[in-house]
């Protein structure tokens, strides 16, 4: 055997034993053992750790929703282990994300409470933003406009090529969020608005936390929140004359306000007040005529958020009816819609999903004035 041969049956030998010893990638599938991770109140996401990879599972992200959607997400360094079985899943991200877009307001309090605001590239409708340290880079070009969430731009929002795009929806039809996904960008859909109780919606930090590989700080951060809402709620249960309570305001002709099983209702309920409406049930607002509330709640001691309205004046000119109920007569009127960013943004909208302790507390000095005497309200004000 000449030499050139022999050089190219050992260099065959070497390349066939060391493809015999490569490890091939493992496959990702659901019927690994894992340890699902139970939520305490949310119901919308579920997070299911294989130790190598985690399942990021999305159910009802709408109303009547009737798809789950899986998300593996796996480690950097990881990567080169796993294969993805694309009918099992929906998408996969490495974590954790370095780069983000998403698409409500109330999703920035959770990545400012982790600490990860920086992430942040894009967002649509940065007027709305109320956040100070979040304007700061709205203003330094550090987060792009990108136009309305029901037409994003995504040439801009392509360019920025973030790891992942954060949606919501009503119905699950988004044309541009089909574009985006199969531009190769993942979009998971946030469900925290669909949760039916204050403390569910502010759970859904750790849906952030898992993206993030910052799990552990989402706990904490989600305990200390559940632990102040509870304090005060027990705070309140002491007290034995409940003020009544109005809410809402008229939209043409109908009257739209909290129906009683709702988040909002629960709120009222354990800052124990007697909301004259918290005997009925739906997922939504209720629907009445004017004749309907008036009946029930002109002589009601408060009246809470009366829609966009900031002043009594501007009240009063709307409809010279609402001069009628007590609490206009009283000046017993407060909102949350004067409590504004600098472009206007409502901060409550923003911030209220992830604090309910601190829209708890709010309602608590309002209608008990002589429990939780230094604190000052976040949200509400008197109306003007």
């Amino acid at each position: 055997m000449n030499l050139k041969l022999k050089l190219f049956f050992l260099a065959t030998i070497t390349l066939i034993f060391s493809c015999k010893n490569e490890p091939k990638p493992e496959n990702i599938n659901s019927t690994d053992k894992a340890t699902v991770k139970k939520n305490k109140y949310a119901k919308g996401f579920e997070i299911t750790d294989f130790n190598d990879y985690k399942i990021l599972s999305i159910r009802n992200p709408w109303p009547k929703a009737e798809k789950t959607y899986k998300f593996a997400l796996i480690q950097k360094d990881m990567l080169s282990k796993f294969t993805l079985n694309k009918n099992e899943f929906d998408g996969f991200l490495t974590i954790p994300i370095e780069k983000i877009v998403v698409t409500s307001t109330t999703h920035i309090p959770a990545l400012e409470l982790l600490e990860i605001e920086e992430s942040l590239i894009g967002f649509p409708g940065t007027d709305y933003v109320s956040s100070e340290k979040t304007r700061v880079r709205i203003n330094n070009g550090n987060i792009r406009e990108l136009g309305k969430n029901e037409g994003i731009n995504t040439e801009v929002l392509l360019e920025l090529k973030p790891d992942v795009v954060v949606g919501f929806g009503v119905d699950g039809n988004n044309k541009t969020f089909e574009t985006i996904k199969n531009s190769g960008i993942p979009v998971i859909y946030n469900g925290d608005w669909v949760e039916d109780s204050p403390l569910a919606k502010a759970e859904w930090i750790k849906f952030f936390g898992v993206l993030y590989d910052k799990e552990k700080e989402a706990d904490s951060i989600f305990n200390q929140i559940e632990s102040d809402y509870l304090e005060a709620k027990e705070t309140a249960s002491i007290i034995k004359n409940k003020p009544t309570v109005l809410s809402g305001a008229m939209h043409k002709d109908v009257w739209y306000l909290p129906s009683g099983t709702s988040p909002e209702a629960q709120l009222l309920n354990d800052a124990n007040v007697n909301y004259l409406w918290s005997d009925t049930s739906g997922s939504g607002s209720l629907a009445l005529s004017f004749e309907s509330v008036f009946e029930k709640g002109k002589n009601a001691d408060l009246w809470l958020s009366p829609s966009y309205y900031s002043s009594f004046e501007a009240l009063g000119k709307a409809n010279e009816h609402y001069t009628k109920f007590d609490a206009f007569k009283n000046r017993n009127i407060f909102t949350f819609a004067n409590t504004t960013g600098e472009t206007g943004g409502v901060l409550y909208y923003e911030l209220g999903t992830a604090r309910p302790d601190l829209v708890l507390k709010d309602l608590i000095k309002i209608c008990h004035p002589e429990l939780l005497k230094d604190y000052i309200p976040h949200f509400f004000k008197p109306l003007q």
